[in-house]
């Protein structure tokens, strides 16, 4: 699948300004805050800003982090990871693999099976139930 391009301009007229600050500019929502966080519905978890799914709610968990947290990808070839040096320190950045828009951090302290938390901002995913 090609990659996703649009310009800034393009990107502001999608997206909320919130969404537009965490997505394209690497921002971050205050912890708690995000209407996913606490979310028990079933279904799949897509890039807001192309709809590519990323993350499913059987790998989603509470890690008292104040984000979603899963503790795998979906679809591990729609989510890239890159060094992140920002704030001092090194952490591993979470991207859409198709428009690059910015999800959150991935930490090696997570649950069985794979030790990953995907912390995710809230405001860069669009939960899509699951069909009962």
């Amino acid at each position: 699948m090609a990659k996703i391009e649009k310009t800034a301009a393009e990107w502001r007229a999608q997206l909320t300004p919130e969404q537009y600050a965490v997505c394209r500019e690497h921002g971050t929502e205050r912890p708690y805050a995000g209407a996913l966080t606490d979310c028990k519905t079933e279904g799949q978890y897509l890039c807001v800003c192309c709809g590519s799914p990323l993350f499913d709610s059987a790998s989603k968990y509470d890690s008292g982090s104040g984000w979603p947290s899963f503790w795998d990808a979906a679809v591990p070839e729609n989510v890239a990871a890159v060094s992140d040096r920002s704030l001092g320190m090194l952490r591993t950045e979470v991207l859409c693999a198709q428009c690059d828009a910015h999800l959150g951090h991935v930490f090696p302290d997570g649950p069985a099976p794979t030790g990953q938390r995907y912390c995710i901002n809230s405001v860069a995913l669009t939960l899509k139930p699951r069909s009962k």
